[in-house]
């Protein structure tokens, strides 16, 4: 995109998945308005690097550079990440390995930013522009709730926020892959039986005070896409996962996404 192209309105349910391999991480997931970014991380000689495999890693791609320090820059010159936006923006950072190490480097490395996370006190939230969210396999969720004074939030599957009573001042997302809760595939209209299961998700989650996203939808075709995208958005799903971010963008438009749904607010 040129330099020079406007900005598109924030998209509240946006979430750029996997940003790091577009030409432009971070600035593009922020052209097209995302509320949501997702980067992998590698622990490597004291540093997180950032990539969805070792072979992808190189050590000037680290978090710091690629996000931190330019989110950073972005809310001294403009006050916010989206001034006028309802909420901040969402980085959700996957630990692709030894996730406690990757938690103890991420919050060293996010304290470097007075006031530019939200920040924990116990039970107490403070809002801040950005809020960091800790996912992937093992997420060491006792590890980062037993941090009195935290930077760092964690998501959860609907098992492990029922079963092992994580607050949602700890855990202030549900994740959960789409394939292992709903059969439709995009193909075809999406069955009322599923619907009126999802939106009863969505509102259960809201009624617990967290928002919600699915992993592992469709994406193969723009037809298939759209609709499975058009599909969450109506129903109220917080975070709609994209690969394609200008697609998405372009669609939100006409999504209905209605305004009864409420978003938890974080």
């Amino acid at each position: 995109m040129a330099d020079c192209e406007p900005d598109y309105p924030y998209l509240r349910f946006g979430h750029a998945h996997n940003d790091y391999r577009h030409r432009r991480p971070l600035f593009a997931a922020l052209h097209f308005g995302y509320a949501s970014i997702e980067v992998d991380v590698w622990p490597v000689r004291g540093e997180l690097l950032v990539g969805h495999g070792r072979r992808e890693l190189s050590p000037h791609r680290t978090l710091t550079r690629l996000y931190l320090d330019p989110l950073a820059e972005r809310v001294r010159r403009l006050g916010a990440v989206y001034p006028g936006a309802a909420r901040g923006l969402q980085l959700l950072v996957e630990a692709k390995h030894e996730p406690v190490e990757c938690c103890t480097l991420l919050a060293a490395q996010l304290g470097r930013y007075p006031g530019l996370f939200t920040r924990y006190a116990g039970d107490v939230l403070h809002g801040g522009p950005i809020t960091v969210v800790v996912t992937g396999a093992g997420t060491p969720h006792e590890f980062v709730g037993a941090q009195h004074d935290r930077l760092l939030g964690c998501d959860g599957t609907l098992a492990e926020v029922s079963g092992k009573r994580l607050p949602p001042q700890l855990v202030p997302l549900v994740s959960e892959r789409w394939t292992r809760m709903f059969r439709w595939r995009g193909n075809g209209p999406f069955p009322d039986r599923e619907r009126r299961r999802l939106v009863e998700l969505v509102e259960r989650v809201h009624a617990d005070g967290r928002a919600l996203r699915f992993w592992g939808g469709p994406s193969w075709r723009s037809g298939v896409r759209r609709r499975f995208w058009r599909a969450l958005a109506t129903a109220g799903v917080d975070y709609v996962g994209a690969d394609h971010l200008r697609e998405l963008a372009d669609l939100a438009a006409d999504l209905d996404a209605p305004a009864h749904h409420s978003t938890p607010q974080r």
